[in-house]
């Protein structure tokens, strides 16, 4: 519980308020003086919380019905249930974590992988925040020396004062290059890659699927159209989620229960970054089958990936009129399955050695390309101050948006809906 009603709640349930920051031995009592449970009861005084408010911790043995015994003790004696992220927007309202550090408590709690916990830990500890206060302190003595220039506009501006300025920019475009290449970095752990699988009937899509997944996730068998529906599956290579779909195969549909499969695959490619065109070794690719490459969207990166090379005598030949990579592979024995985990990787943005990536989601990385835009142009205007100091100022004002010192309540407001409850 969070507020100024905790220490109330505390002495109405335990009997007396616990010693601020030490655990405390209790038995929580119902209305009636009834025992509700046993357990430990911790108190945080404001400011020295998690929200910067008065916080009670009730530590109890977890049971539902206990648990909500005593949330409904909680609520008689005025608390209520908190909404989604509560916890975390006070924090952020009362200045205990800037709003990137914010983000970062749900992006902890839903890693899915080591890397991509580290990399919220990261967030959380304030080492994103840390370089974006970095970038608005170098912006901010640049802007002081600029504007400074416009207001005595009598003085003659040394060139040295211009030289200056300009290796300060260049620092900052610098430094910006690098904190985007490492929030690059961390949105890749965090969304992931989704790649579908393609081709036609019988080429081993469902097979190579459950190779890349370890797992038999799809069902199998030599007949022609088994796969009906899309089957979804989500590895981790280097700690990034990439999301595999198996789809129906191409051809034309021989029912309407097949029909409606092959719709789902074209929508499935919609929604990829990524294609598998899985084809079998020995020929060429057909005319319906370039027809498909051709249908797939710019968005997505493709590869054909030769599928069954253990039943091949010799390897085909590899040009085939497109520009997608092949990789040749036996779902089946394993071959070539490294080289295909590793264009996933590849293909997904990840470099290696991003060990000092930290979480980002989309509005962080579109934040500091806006941030890097206006820097590049102050470069160009920087015989006009005022339009120098102008794109300087919106600079700042990006990278206060990913902090939160220039941020809506309406966005605030979509941050916080997608936390868990409460926390």
């Amino acid at each position: 519980m969070s507020g100024p009603l905790a220490a109330d709640v505390a002495r109405a349930v335990t009997g007396a308020l616990p010693q601020p920051r030490h655990a405390a031995l209790a038995r929580f009592r119902a209305a009636d003086g009834a025992v509700i449970d046993e357990g430990i009861a911790l108190y945080f005084a404001a400011p020295h919380s998690y929200t910067g408010e008065d916080v009670l911790e009730l530590q109890g043995h977890g049971g539902p019905v206990v648990m909500q015994a005593l949330l409904a003790r909680a609520v008689e004696l005025g608390a209520r249930i908190a909404e989604p992220g509560e916890f975390t927007r006070r924090a952020f309202l009362n200045d205990r974590l800037d709003l990137a550090q914010a983000e970062s408590v749900a992006d902890l709690i839903d890693a899915a992988s080591l890397e991509a916990a580290r990399s919220a830990a990261r967030s959380l500890t304030g080492e994103f925040s840390a370089r974006i206060h970095e970038l608005v302190a170098g912006l901010t003595d640049l802007r002081t020396h600029v504007e400074a220039c416009i207001d005595f506009p009598e003085d003659e501006i040394d060139p040295a004062d211009r030289a200056a300025q300009r290796r300060k920019l260049d620092v900052i475009g610098a430094q910006l290059e690098g904190v985007l290449g490492d929030a690059r970095q961390g949105a890749v752990l965090r969304e992931g890659l989704t790649a579908v699988l393609i081709g036609r009937p019988n080429v081993g899509k469902s097979s190579l699927l459950n190779r890349l997944a370890g797992d038999e996730v799809a069902i199998v068998t030599p007949i022609a159209g088994t796969t009906r529906d899309s089957v979804r599956v989500t590895i981790h290579l280097s700690g990034v989620p990439i999301h595999l779909v198996d789809t129906a195969g191409l051809r034309d549909a021989a029912d309407e229960i097949e029909r409606l499969g092959i719709e789902r695959t074209w929508r499935a490619v919609e929604a990829a970054g990524a294609a598998l065109f899985v084809t079998e070794p020995g020929r060429p690719l057909d005319a319906d089958e370039l027809a498909y490459l051709r249908k797939l969207p710019p968005h997505v990166t493709v590869a054909r990936v030769v599928n069954k090379i253990d039943l091949a005598a010799e390897a085909g030949p590899d040009g085939d009129g497109t520009e997608a990579p092949i990789v040749r592979v036996s779902a089946k024995t394993g071959a070539g399955i490294e080289s295909l985990r590793a264009w996933l990787l590849e293909v997904s943005g990840w470099k290696p050695h991003g060990e000092g990536a930290f979480m980002a989601r989309q509005r962080h990385l579109d934040a500091l390309q806006a941030a890097a835009a206006h820097v590049s142009e102050a470069e160009k205007q920087a015989q006009v101050f005022e339009l120098m100091a102008e794109e300087l100022r919106l600079a700042q004002a990006q990278l206060g948006r990913i902090t939160g010192e220039v941020t809506a309540d309406d966005v605030l407001g979509a941050i916080f809906a997608r936390f868990c409850i409460g926390k």
